[in-house]
């Protein structure tokens, strides 16, 4: 590859993007990282990821949810919670994340360069700088592509970012909407219902599909909508969009009109419009390098994410599901050392998810739909957040924890979690199932008292009950 500019070129600076450039250059190859904003990270950072997780935890923090449990319904940390109060620590985050990645990337000595990309050839891509300083044709060894994706944009629709939005407007709203329309019950719409339900936005929620996250473990979704229901949230499943309506009262008051396929319309102050995401690939000039892309704008990849041109790899959102910041990373890494004919290996049947709904859920493993469907024999064993004290403690009551194990084994086969801490106690399970561990591990270990991980424990019990 010494006949080439860079060893390696990154076409994006998301979570998928910097691992990638950051492998190569550990592993002391030439680097260049492409980055069409004048700002780092990528959706991750700027949109996308960081903002929405913040603005959940600034969310649950001034709204005193956490305390409700404990001090009542009416319990907050701040009566009259605005935008600006969100914001103010949205962009602190926001900054940080921006100073770690860019001090990442220069340590490690990766050349960024602020440019929009598109293919010459499989070896050569163009760069229209962004500063308007004209263009450069640099030539790489390896490519790999981690654009990432953008908001889904129905050419039918007038969004104008104030009554009808996109995710990428939620951060530029300027006051709270009293009742919110949204469109799409995937991750990113189910978070955002969540969040404005939580303030005590009135939510109502519209998918074609008949469930939540059919993905997820059925009794969590279930549980899930109930928490939703709870709060407020009205479910629309099964129902289509046939259009939008921006009127305008006698008063001056503007109001969303959501009209229904099933002559239904949901009126709301805002809409939040969320089918979905399309890769960032129409810039890239695909077919000079001798690659298509699907009719979302997704690359097809093979288990090494290498492209239908074998010098040319693809990682992170712009691939399709799970398009979740951690596969993302480790997919840039593996794609990275695949290139450079490093041995490395992953297990992406035990890659866990996290999902930022209120309360949070977190996955790793079968669903037992999955075991059912492939004739496995299994047991299930529950531990609910109101038998544990650290649940009494924190005053999450409702929190449950589900492990699915082979019934003759006791082979772990699947954890499932919802409620407060979901996202960090499911690496115990993932780390028993990756040394093929079974329920028998919990019931000999000790964990910490008070904690959450004691449910482990008591679930692991319960499974072993049910086995008579």
């Amino acid at each position: 590859m010494s006949n080439f500019e860079y060893d390696l070129l990154v076409i994006g600076s998301g979570p998928a993007g910097q691992r990638a450039a950051i492998q190569g250059a550990k592993l002391s190859k030439r680097v260049g990282i492409v980055e069409r904003k004048s700002v780092l990270g990528g959706v991750c950072i700027n949109t996308g990821t960081i903002p929405s997780k913040t603005l959940r935890e600034a969310v649950l923090h001034l709204s005193g949810y956490r305390e409700r449990g404990l001090y009542g319904a009416s319990y907050s940390v701040k009566q009259r919670i605005t935008m600006e109060d969100l914001h103010f620590r949205t962009q602190h985050v926001i900054q940080h994340e921006l100073d770690v990645t860019r001090h990442q990337l220069m340590r490690n000595d990766v050349e960024l360069l602020l440019a929009e990309a598109t293919f010459v050839d499989a070896n050569t891509v163009r760069l229209n700088y962004v500063d308007g300083h004209g263009y450069r044709d640099v030539t790489a060894g390896a490519i790999v592509i981690a654009t990432g994706t953008s908001a889904t944009k129905d050419a039918h629709i007038s969004f104008d970012n104030r009554h009808i939005l996109i995710s990428d407007d939620i951060l530029d709203l300027e006051h709270l909407p009293r009742t919110l329309t949204v469109v799409g019950a995937g991750v990113i719409g189910i978070e955002y219902a969540c969040i404005f339900s939580t303030l005590g936005v009135r939510v109502t929620v519209i998918d074609k599909r008949r469930r939540l996250l059919p993905f997820v473990d059925s009794e969590v979704t279930d549980a899930l909508a109930y928490h939703m229901r709870s709060s407020r949230v009205t479910l629309r499943l099964g129902e289509e969009v046939k259009g939008f309506e921006v009127v305008e009262d006698a008063q001056g008051n503007t109001r969303v009109h959501t009209h229904l396929t099933s002559g239904k319309h949901i009126v709301a102050e805002s809409a939040l419009h969320s089918i979905g995401r399309t890769g960032a690939t129409g810039k890239l000039n695909l077919p000079a390098a001798g690659l298509t892309a699907d009719d979302r704008g997704r690359i097809t990849v093979n288990d090494r994410y290498q492209t239908d041109v074998p010098n040319i790899y693809a990682v992170g959102d712009v691939i399709g599901f799970p398009s979740l910041a951690s596969t993302s990373m480790e997919q840039g890494r593996l794609a990275a050392c695949h290139a450079f004919g490093v041995e490395s290996r992953s297990k992406p049947s035990l890659f866990p998810y996290g999902i930022y709904t209120i309360p949070e859920i977190s996955m790793v493993g079968r669903t037992e739909e999955e075991l059912t469907n492939e004739g496995i024999p299994y047991e299930v064993g529950k531990a609910q957040y109101r038998e544990i004290a650290r649940g009494q403690i924190i005053g999450d009551t409702t929190g449950m924890l589900k492990l699915i194990f082979h019934m003759e084994t006791r082979e772990l086969l699947g954890v499932h979690i919802i409620g407060e801490g979901a996202s960090e106690l499911i690496h115990i399970g993932q780390a028993v199932m990756a040394f093929g561990g079974t329920l028998d591990y919990f019931v000999n270990t000790v964990f910490n008292y008070p904690t959450l991980a004691e449910c482990y424990k008591t679930a692991a019990f319960d499974g072993i009950n049910r086995l008579g």
